[in-house]
């Protein structure tokens, strides 16, 4: 028994565990990395709020900030609204593309490198392909129109829809009037 005693006293007495230090050699102790993690977040939130706490913004400042904040929505919520207008009213947007198709190829390129510079890494080639999908795009507006014309044409609503035309044999089946049993039954219960 004293044997026992000793061997466990040597591992986990003195208020060591021989076992556990020797797994942290292999393993980080959770709970002593859990506490240095939240010391360092604890440390940084200090530094944060010294940092705005110090120094009164004015309103330049802010004015400045908001601004910064503004380009990257405003071009999301803009495309998007390209996409819903191209659908609304594909003429107007084919107009305004027209227009965009006007614009010199040099005013492109400072356009690329301007949003390149602001955004980070982009390539002027992504400006360039994007004009060259635009362009592709265009050729194929007119279509688009006529297809949509013919659509609109083939909508229960649209004047002339229900028209027979000159067929004497469609007219006379859809003037003549049909054997409709609820009808007939309504007409019944009626009268």
């Amino acid at each position: 028994m004293g044997l026992i005693a000793k061997a466990l006293d040597f591992l986990f007495g003195g208020g060591r565990n021989v076992v556990a230090e020797t797994a942290e050699v292999f393993r980080e102790n959770a709970e002593a990395g859990a506490a240095r993690a939240a010391a360092l977040r604890g440390e940084t939130l200090e530094q944060f709020a010294a940092e705005f706490a110090g120094a009164r913004r004015g309103r330049f400042d802010r004015l400045i900030d908001a601004l910064n904040r503004l380009p990257r929505p405003a071009m999301a919520f803009g495309t998007l609204a390209l996409f819903a207008t191209a659908m609304a009213d594909p003429a107007w947007f084919a107009a305004r593309m027209q227009g965009l198709a006007l614009v010199p190829e040099p005013l492109w390129w400072l356009l690329g490198a301007v949003v390149s510079f602001y955004f980070g890494a982009r390539h002027q080639f992504k400006g360039q392909q994007f004009q060259r999908e635009i362009a592709a795009t265009m050729t194929r507006t007119p279509r688009v129109i006529d297809n949509i014309a013919r659509l609109e044409a083939l909508r229960h609503d649209s004047p002339g829809a229900a028209d027979t035309g000159h067929d004497a044999r469609v007219s006379a089946r859809a003037t003549a009037p049909e054997d409709n049993a609820a009808l007939n039954a309504w007409r019944a219960r009626r009268g």
